[in-house]
This record gives C-alpha cells, sequence and structure tokens, in this order.
C-alpha cells in the first residue's frame, strides 16, 4: 500500500519541507510509493502572504539578494545542502531591490515546481484547494484529515501543519470596541492582514485612528495615499483628496527601524559568544525552569554588546581608547555593571555606545509642549535613522544586527518565551525599507500622517474614539475610525482555523502564550501530558518553535531550514519502518 501524507498549508513552510523530503528521500526512504498531499485554498508555493494576486504597491521589506528558499552550509542540519538562486539572482533584478510581493509570489511558486520536480519516482503530489477543518485518529493508526466540502477525509500516515500565520477570533478589548463602533455607527478594523482588509470605510479627509507602527501600518499607509491616486514628486507628496489622516501611535511611538542600506565588509563578530549552544542547552536543564527577563535577556545583551563592540573596535579603532584585546578580556568578565563602567573608559563618544533600553523606547519620559513640535521632532527621529541606517560609518548597526539574527536562532530552541522578544527583534532587524520612511515624512509634511506619541491610549467615550499619548500632555484626537495596524496573535484558543482549534481540543498542548506546543526535535506536536504525538508535526509561527521566517538571509543558519530538515528526516523514517513492517 501507498504511504500518504498531508501537509496542510502549502505557502513556503510547506514547500521548505517538500525540498526536505526530496533532499533526504534518496538515503532515508525508498518505500513502494508516497502520496503527498498539499492542503491550501491559495497557490502552492506562494501561498496567502506571498499570492500574485495582490496590490502591486505592496512590498517586501527584505532586498531581494537577501531572500533565498535553499540551504548551504551554515544551516546546522543532518540533510545535504541543495544550494539554489535567490531571488534577485532568480529574477535577475539588483540585490539590493525591495521588489514587490507579487515577484516573491513567483519564486516561491518556481520553488515549489522545482521541489515536486525533484521528488524520486513513485512519489506523487497532490494538491487539494480547500481548508482543512479537522484531524482525527489513533496516536497509533492513520490519522484522517477532514476536508471542508469534502464527504470523506484524505487518509494519512503522518499529518504536517504549516499553517503559517492565522486569523484570530477578536480578544474582550476588541470585541468591545466592535460592539461600540457597531452601537455608535463608528468603524472599527481589528488585527488583520492589511493586503485582505476593505478599507472603503476609510473616508477621504476622515480623521482616522491607527494603532501600531510597525509593518502593518507601512502596508495600510501606502494602501491609503498611492493606493487611492497619490504620488510623489521627489521627498513631497501630491494627495489625490481620497487620503483619510492618519493618526499614528503605538507603545513605542516611533516606526521600526529602516533596514540597513550597506553591505558588510571586513573581519564579522565571531558569533555566537555569549549565547550559543551550550547556554541554551544549560537553560533548558534547569531544575525549575528559566525567566526570560532573569535568565535569558542578560545573555541576549551582552551577546548583542559583543557584536557592537567587536565591530566598533576592528573597523573604527579611531574611536575608542582601549586596545580590543584588553576590551574584550574584560567584557567577557564583566557584571552589568563593570561593563558599562567599561564602555565609558573605552568608548569616549556616548553616540558609539550601545543602549539598548533607549533603542527599544526613545520616547520613554521625553515630554514635547504641543502637537506640532512633536511632529516636527519625529519627523527629525525618522530622517536622523534614515541617515545612520545607509551610513557605513556606523556599522556597529549592522553587527548587532547580524547578532539579532544568530540569537535568533539560539531562542528557537527555548520554545514559548513570551510575545516581548519577537516584537524587539522586528523593530530593529525586520524594519521596512528606507524609501517607505522617506514617504513617511513625505506624508507627514503633507498633513496625510500625524504622529500621536508612545503609550498610545485609545477610549471609546461620548460616540466616538479618542486617542492621546503621554508624549504630548493633554492633546488628544477624536475620531469615527480606529484601525488596529497589526497582526492577530496566532493562540490556538482564538484561531479561526478550526483545524488548530480542534486539534487543542483532542488534547494538543498550548503553550502560557497561547502556541501550540511541539517537540523542538523534529516538530511533533506535544499532548498535554508533554508527549510527542507519532503521527502529528506542525511548524510556523503557531507553534512555540517559530522562527524568524519561512525563508531568510544566504548564509545565516535559518533555524526554519534546520527544522523543515529534521522535520522530514522524521517523517522519512517514520514512513520506512512502516514500509519494512509491512513488507516483514
Amino acid at each position: 500500500m501507498r504511504a500518504s501524507l498531508v501537509i496542510v498549508g502549502a505557502g513556503p513552510r510547506g514547500t521548505g519541507v517538500v525540498e526536505r523530503i526530496a533532499a533526504n528521500a534518496p538515503e532515508l526512504y525508498a518505500g513502494p510509493g508516497l502520496d503527498i498531499h498539499l492542503v491550501d485554498p491559495h497557490p502552492p508555493g506562494a501561498g496567502r502572504v506571498w499570492r500574485t494576486a495582490q496590490s502591486p504597491l505592496l512590498w517586501m521589506n527584505s532586498h531581494a539578494e537577501d531572500v533565498t528558499m535553499f540551504t548551504d552550509e551554515t544551516v546546522t542540519m543532518a540533510g545535504p545542502v541543495r544550494p539554489g538562486p535567490t531571488l534577485h539572482q532568480w529574477a535577475g533584478v539588483d540585490g539590493r531591490t525591495f521588489t514587490d510581493r507579487r515577484l516573491q509570489g513567483a519564486y516561491l511558486s518556481w520553488v515549489h515546481q522545482e521541489a515536486v520536480a525533484a521528488l524520486p519516482p513513485g512519489v506523487r503530489v497532490h494538491h487539494h484547494p480547500q481548508r482543512a477543518l479537522r484531524v482525527r485518529g489513533p496516536r497509533e493508526g492513520r490519522q484522517q484529515v477532514w476536508l471542508e466540502g469534502r464527504p470523506r477525509p484524505l487518509l494519512a500516515d503522518l499529518v504536517i501543519l504549516t499553517l503559517g500565520h492565522l486569523d484570530a477570533e477578536l480578544d474582550d478589548e476588541q470585541r468591545a470596541l466592535a460592539s461600540y463602533a457597531r452601537d455608535h455607527g463608528l468603524v472599527h478594523i481589528p488585527p488583520e492582514f492589511t493586503a485582505d482588509t476593505d478599507l472603503g470605510a476609510l473616508a477621504p479627509g476622515e480623521p482616522v485612528v491607527v494603532r501600531g507602527f510597525g509593518l502593518a501600518f507601512i502596508d495600510l499607509m501606502v494602501l491609503l495615499t498611492e493606493g487611492r491616486g497619490g504620488r510623489y514628486d521627489g521627498d513631497t507628496y501630491v494627495p489625490s483628496g481620497r487620503e483619510p489622516v492618519l493618526y499614528v501611535g503605538s507603545r513605542r511611538g516611533v516606526p521600526y527601524h529602516s533596514k540597513i542600506g550597506y553591505d558588510f565588509t571586513g573581519e564579522r563578530p565571531p558569533l555566537p559568544r555569549f549565547l550559543g549552544p551550550a547556554e541554551v542547552d544549560a537553560l533548558l536543564a534547569r531544575p525549575g525552569g528559566f525567566d526570560f527577563r532573569r535568565d535569558v535577556w542578560p545573555l541576549v545583551e551582552k551577546e548583542l554588546g559583543f557584536a557592537h563592540y567587536h565591530r566598533l573596535f576592528t573597523a573604527h579603532p579611531g574611536r575608542t581608547a582601549l586596545d580590543w584585546a584588553e576590551f574584550e578580556k574584560r567584557y567577557a568578565a564583566g557584571d552589568p555593571e563593570q561593563v558599562a563602567a567599561l564602555v565609558a573608559e573605552a568608548v569616549p563618544d556616548p553616540a558609539d555606545r550601545l543602549d539598548l533600553a533607549v533603542l527599544d523606547r526613545p520616547l520613554t519620559g521625553v515630554r514635547y509642549p504641543s502637537h506640532e513640535e512633536f511632529q516636527q521632532a519625529l519627523r527629525t527621529y525618522v530622517e536622523r535613522d534614515l541617515v545612520r541606517r545607509h551610513d557605513p560609518a556606523h556599522s556597529p548597526d549592522l553587527a548587532v544586527f547580524l547578532a539579532l539574527l544568530s540569537v535568533y536562532g539560539q531562542l528557537v530552541r527555548l520554545g514559548d518565551i513570551g510575545p516581548w522578544w519577537h516584537g524587539f527583534f522586528s523593530y530593529l532587524a525586520s524594519g521596512p525599507p528606507g524609501p517607505r520612511l522617506r514617504q513617511l515624512g513625505a506624508l507627514s509634511r503633507a498633513g496625510v500622517v500625524r504622529f500621536v506619541g508612545a503609550d498610545l491610549a485609545v477610549t471609546a467615550e461620548d460616540g466616538v474614539f479618542r486617542a492621546s499619548s503621554p508624549t504630548v500632555p493633554g492633546w488628544s484626537v477624536e475620531t469615527r475610525a480606529l484601525v488596529e495596524a497589526r497582526l492577530p496573535h496566532p493562540t490556538v484558543e482564538r484561531a479561526r482555523d478550526t483545524l488548530l482549534r480542534e486539534l487543542h481540543a483532542d488534547g494538543a498542548a498550548a503553550t502560557p502564550d497561547g502556541l501550540l506546543a511541539v517537540d523542538p526535535d523534529d516538530g511533533r506536536v506535544l499532548d498535554r501530558a508533554g508527549r510527542p504525538h507519532p503521527r502529528r508535526f506542525a511548524l510556523g509561527p503557531h507553534t512555540d518553535g517559530r522562527g524568524a521566517g519561512a525563508f531568510t538571509r544566504p548564509r545565516t543558519g535559518g533555524p526554519a531550514f534546520r527544522q523543515n530538515d529534521a522535520t522530514a528526516r522524521a517523517v522519512l523514517l517514520f514512513l520506512r519502518t512502516l514500509a519494512e513492517r509491512a513488507a516483514a
């Protein structure tokens, strides 16, 4: 009998698993045939997020040269390396280009086709353009995967969930805001994917409160300006007259940092240094577990600081006052107070010192006497960030970026460490293209975007939404529309995906943060007793093994590639054992 594998989710993560199955099958599987069923209502490869049927105004937030779906020798894995082109090599575009998402979707579709073509003879792939509703079946027997509109389930020896980013039911706050909006004839747009949002209810000239200053805001900004016929004349925005006025704020009150606009040259910091496999092993072995802030963050902070100062001392020695060897020795041995004193001694200019607290919350304690003065101040902040992120004289910033990637790859092994780290990583390392922030400045000068400030407070009272911030004491704005510019939080309890909710109801464990708990070694779904399910796997942002993305920069050891390889090998070994038993 032919073996059967069902992969729910045929986007880049599902494609990555197929690629790893193709790479590992010659070594691990020579069974009587295998049917791989891909279940996804969206096109295989691109999936929902990267589908080609979306606005060409929406860009990737990575350079084309920094996007690959192929492994290289920096990936720590048991399977073979199968190199392939980056996005820019495949598309023949400038590597420094921020391509639109439709081109990325075409690249992913090609990668999917190549992965399928590389599968051994006897392995067939079937795409089912439907939603998977639930998975049932005994731990020791075939699984049943029920699809929308299909009277009989798919039978599977194994199931892999690569669901990607998910929609979520509203939490208590969002339900209250939605109810208030209905009762008072207001507009409330909850956290969701901006490319899928109906923005028609946001009227021209209408003030709109936008809560969130990350990448979802950038998409919203683009669709409500250029998407409504506006255009840029150099650094000046020429409105179409159809734009609303966006009053934007967030916890930090500032946009994510611009992508860095230069290449690394010279000696790279030797990473990992203070947070590597040995330190992660020690954290996982703690009898009472670990606390992120107490036990993990000091290691992260020291790792990022090491990368920053290594680059400063090796590439810009004229801005330092000690020999690197002496600095490194004292830095490695020092506690936080000793390190602070060392940095003050060895780095004369405070602008060359790494202060993660100020980076994270630049408006903490900062107050402006008027709303207009804050507008100019934040425009200046964005302009300075753009200059700094495109000037190699500040190359320690790029070293910190590389350290963030290294740290992320290590922290994946710790499971659910809460949402703060992921937000901090995205804020520093996964911000918008520089041109988008230049556009933000132009929109601010044109009055289309207005900055509210940090610790944004939104209230629903007197028939309107009211937004304020301590950044400008005493100032507030009243609007009849509120947009939550952020992605939904992918918890198993609130996921709109019935498959995930039913899996949880059927005994799958969830972390305190609401993520699906999986075995860090191979992605098997864990039950509430901590037992790995022998026939169910899960990879991606809905799990506590979530990484920085399904694709990554070349030569950075992409954690997702490592996870895909481990899962693919576990799947093939399981299927080989089944085949051997059947033949015995």
